[in-house]
């Protein structure tokens, strides 16, 4: 508790006697000869018999109108939407504040993030959001006493936990003050996720929103998060998901973040690092070129410091896969840096290869994409640039020819018809969506994922229009995720994951007014209520679905629903002829160096030394390890391996932690940071065997002094 010690005189003389006690010193005013005191009550005799000490006197709470009904903290959003209190906003002109909907959150984790301090501000806790208001809870002085329920609160499988499940929280707080709370994670797996949006509708929410999607989750049908999306709002529940932050544009405006082709076209050839590679199939590589000449690689920008991470899909069903795609990363010069090498077929089952790449050095470097087929048919592929709006500032096909298709990135449970997908508009400016926030629309070939058995295939491609509208984002929070000045001092949440729960505790509203409302009912009403963000016909239902949220209106459209049919997203068209981008140069004035064999005629190579009959997989051994323990002063350790094998000649790939397979050296060098730590490694041997169980060691980085 605070208190005030008053001195008759000499009050700063009783400083050290008043730590002395136990109690914190939280402001000494000198004209008043009074100490403020954060104290335990049971030590407050302690702080009276202090010499000099005239009187204690409990400090009571203050009372400010601002704090209440949703806390000292308030999104700008509450504004940007119309839900506020003012004058013609939907909590006043309704009299609503979401009392009776339980509103559901997923994302990583609620209140396991510890303190940090930044630019002057102090990061919070739950229990500090509550005493503020921010929260509901124990101790709300806004009378918002039922806590936040944690169905789920484990992040083991999801990094360090940062607290943006609470951000979400208090988003929806701003919003719907009145609405009850709960959480659960979503960082625990897809299984796990879908698990726990079932296990939140059954626990009685109403509305369900989250912010998390894997990498692997399926382009071309729902995968099993989504399935799960289908049957709650089958269920009755309203389910908001982040679009995703994932658009990027480069510096002609063309949006570049994915790359689709109606198939496989088979170049002929291969470059020649990708001919060499034990395992692949030299002859067979994509043709990234719709027309003449044969392109074997794909161009990419990477900015200095920044990850590349490539997304390859392709349209075969879950369980059902019979093509093995590997994806290949060349640098400017032709060599290899990085590979994606899964087992399509045979071990995942699932149509994906997953590539990363961090550009290290201090300047952007062209990096060059090889898909190989090395067995099965020739579906329609996809490959998106996933880096939340960076990672990428060109491409070398930045707009759709032909039959190719450049641009959309919404995927898996975002782009599940169910599902309510919500894109991002700054708070400060309604004028335009932020350029990061993931464009649609979504295309399924197969229905969704359901058991062991692979799914049939649609009578027809499925174009799902997404997103289905805009919300605000980069609001204030009290702790989440970035500290900034302007325009006003305080923590701002940034990216979809922060649009989202706008539009969950708009949703909130809308139910208390109108409590039998379908799923279904509430997105044509906020679709039917939105309004145009920009001028009209400037950014299409791609970029901001049917538009910007408005409360009011949304309330009223579900009351007394308008004539409305929601606008629809279609891909994106080609920009002229194959022709006309070849003469334009789709790579702009700079060509990225091309390896040997690419960009003309398939020349003959001489083919890999293969030893002939080995057909015998290497065996794999880390030669050369860290302690179990490693110790440092610092907030990452050096640590080194080496590796070996059985046979001669062969050539390594290594996964570290959770990361995706690479190509390593025998000796790899590391800096990480302090924690858990494991690291695989396989060997592969000229024939292109590799060693299928890899040899692993688990170690720990701690931080000591």
């Amino acid at each position: 508790m605070l208190a005030y010690v008053r001195f008759e005189r000499g009050a700063l003389a009783g400083l050290d006697a008043l730590r002395r006690t136990g109690a914190r010193i939280v402001d000494v005013s000198r004209r008043h000869q009074t100490i403020t005191v954060a104290s335990r009550p049971a030590t407050l005799r302690s702080v009276a018999a202090v010499p000099g000490v005239a009187g204690v006197t409990e400090a009571l709470a203050p009372v400010t109108a601002a704090t209440c009904p949703s806390g000292d903290v308030v999104s700008e959003g509450v504004t940007q939407l119309h839900a506020g209190d003012s004058e013609g906003e939907a909590r006043a002109a309704f009299g609503v504040d979401g009392s009776g909907i339980d509103v559901g959150i997923l994302s990583d984790s609620f209140d396991q993030a510890t303190q940090a301090a930044n630019g002057g501000a102090l990061a919070t806790t739950a229990p500090d959001d509550v005493d503020s208001a921010d929260l509901p809870g124990t101790g709300n002085l806004c009378e918002h006493t039922a806590p936040v329920t944690v169905l789920d609160s484990d992040n083991s499988g999801g990094g360090p936990s940062l607290d943006e499940g609470r951000a979400m929280a208090q988003i929806v707080h701003d919003v719907a003050p009145g609405s009850s709370l709960a959480f659960a994670s979503a960082f625990n797996g897809e299984t796990s996720f879908a698990n726990n949006i079932r296990d939140l509708a059954t626990a009685g929410s109403e509305v369900i929103v989250d912010d998390v999607f894997y990498l692997g989750e399926p382009f071309f049908q729902d995968g099993p998060i989504a399935v799960a999306v289908n049957e709650v709002v089958a269920g009755g529940v309203a389910y908001f998901s982040a679009a995703g932050n994932d658009n990027l544009i480069d510096v002609e405006g063309h949006e570049i973040a994915s790359w689709e082709a109606p198939a496989f076209r088979d170049a002929g050839n291969c470059p020649q690092e990708v001919r060499l590679f034990p395992g692949a199939k030299g002859t067979d590589c994509m043709d990234f070129h719709p027309g003449s000449p044969v392109d074997r690689t794909f161009g990419v920008k990477v900015p200095a410091g920044t990850l590349l991470s490539v997304d390859l899909q392709w349209a075969e069903p879950w369980l059902g896969v019979g093509t093995d795609l590997d994806t290949f990363l060349l640098d400017d010069s032709g060599e290899l840096i990085a590979i994606s090498t899964e087992d399509n077929p045979g071990i995942s089952q699932k149509p994906v290869e997953i590539l990363q790449w961090e550009n290290e050095s201090s300047s952007s470097q062209t990096a060059q994409i090889v898909i190989n087929r090395y067995a099965g048919s020739a579906p329609r592929l996809k490959l998106a640039l996933l880096g939340n709006g960076a990672g990428v500032t060109a491409t070398e096909y930045p707009r759709s020819t032909g039959e190719d298709v450049v641009g959309p990135t919404v995927f898996g449970h975002s782009g599940s018809a169910s599902a309510i997908t919500v894109g991002a508009v700054r708070f400060n400016d309604s004028s335009k969506p932020e350029g990061y926030s993931s464009r649609g629309p979504v295309r399924h070939e197969f229905g969704p994922v359901d058991g062991v058995k692979a799914a049939d295939p649609l009578p027809a491609a499925e174009i799902i229009s997404k997103p289905d509208l805009v919300a605000t984002d980069c609001g204030l929070t009290t702790f989440f995720a970035f500290f900034s000045s302007l325009p006003q001092a305080g923590w701002r949440f940034c990216g979809t994951s922060a649009a989202a729960p706008h539009a969950a505790g708009v949703a909130a509203l809308m139910l208390e007014e109108e409590p039998a409302a379908t799923p279904g009912a509430v997105r044509t009403a906020l679709q039917a209520g939105a309004v145009p963000v920009g001028e009209v016909g400037e950014y299409g239902p791609c970029a901001v679905g049917a538009g910007l949220i408005d409360a009011p209106t949304a309330i009223e459209a579900l009351l007394v629903p308008p004539p409305f049919v929601p606008p629809a997203c279609e891909p994106p068209a080609a920009e002229g002829s194959v022709e006309e981008a070849q003469a334009a140069g789709e790579w702009g004035a700079e060509t990225p160096p091309a390896p040997p064999s690419v960009g003309g005629p398939a020349t003959p190579q001489p083919p890999p030394v293969v030893a002939p009959g080995d057909e015998e997989a290497p065996r794999t051994f880390i030669l050369r390890r860290p302690s179990k323990v490693v110790r440092t002063a610092g907030r990452a350790a050096r640590v080194a391996f080496r590796f070996g094998s059985n046979e001669p000649d062969v050539s390594f790939v290594c996964r570290i932690d959770a990361g995706f397979l690479r190509v390593c050296d025998e000796r790899l060098i590391r800096r990480l940071r302090v924690g858990r730590h494991v690291i695989s490694v396989r060997a592969i041997d000229p024939a292109g065997n590799i060693d299928r169980t890899p040899a692993a060691y688990r170690f720990r980085v701690k931080r000591v002094g």
